[in-house]
């Protein structure tokens, strides 16, 4: 099971939100290729970039940043991208660039019509993120509870051809309060392709339980703030999931 690093791009600049509020944001670096590099160098097998400015706005707002690291890392290590994604010439000029998968979410559920047309065009890169709140689905920077059930979306989106689905709690994110197993674990059990779990990650015991259940196709886990806070130990953790999975 893979623990991927988050890199969270608002301004420039790496950061964390608490519950996706953008004004609740802590900086953790100026510099977000020097941080992607130094993710790598601890061990990481793939790295998560969203675009924050870019999930509000509704287009790309950090290319640079982004494409600083992807001209670095991109060769090295997969790369997944998210926020602010509404096209697909947007999903191609990524792909282009190096970028190995693209993350849609809001547009997933507003346009889905856009989500099946991106997973033909671009078979096996496109992932699809969905955030939810006791099951409920949120969009526009987890702004809006939409009434959809994350399950029933999740089903509709596996039959368009997503590659995976992320699945974020968003009561959770940033919060450091441990993963919502339970409900990875259901969304896990109702599809047949694979589900990363986010939000909430704090310690080596979050770890260890999502690895006990990762047999049912939790390809990994997203994290982020307890990374850069130093309450888990990123290297500790990969090599705790490979012991654990025989990964």
């Amino acid at each position: 099971m893979l623990i991927i690093p988050a890199i969270d791009l608002k301004d420039g600049k790496c950061v964390r939100l608490k519950q996706g509020r953008m004004d609740e944001s802590t900086i953790f670096s100026d510099n977000p290729a020097e941080m992607a590099r130094h993710w790598v160098e601890q061990g990481a097998r793939r790295l998560h970039l969203v675009d924050l400015d870019g999930a509000f706005a509704g287009k790309p707002i950090n290319e640079r940043a982004i494409k600083s690291i992807v001209s670095e890392l991109g060769k090295q290590i997969p790369i997944q991208l998210g926020g602010g994604i509404r096209n697909l010439d947007t999903v191609e000029s990524f792909l282009n660039s190096g970028v190995d998968s693209i993350i849609i979410g809001t547009a997933a559920v507003t346009h889905p019509g856009f989500l099946h047309e991106a997973c033909y065009a671009f078979p096996g890169q496109i992932i699809v993120g969905l955030d939810a709140k006791d099951g409920d689905v949120a969009i526009n920077g987890w702004a809006k509870l939409t009434g959809h059930n994350v399950i029933e979306l999740a089903q509709k989106f596996e039959g368009y051809g997503v590659e995976s689905v992320i699945y974020t709690d968003i009561g959770r994110d940033g919060m450091l309060g441990g993963v919502n197993i339970d409900a990875t674990v259901k969304l896990s059990e109702s599809l047949s392709i694979p589900v990363v779990a986010s939000g909430g990650v704090s310690n080596l015991k979050d770890i260890e339980d999502l690895c006990a259940v990762s047999n049912i196709g939790i390809r990994g886990v997203i994290t982020g703030r307890a990374i850069y806070e130093g309450t888990l130990d990123f290297r500790a953790a990969q090599e705790l999931s490979d012991r654990l999975t025989g990964s």
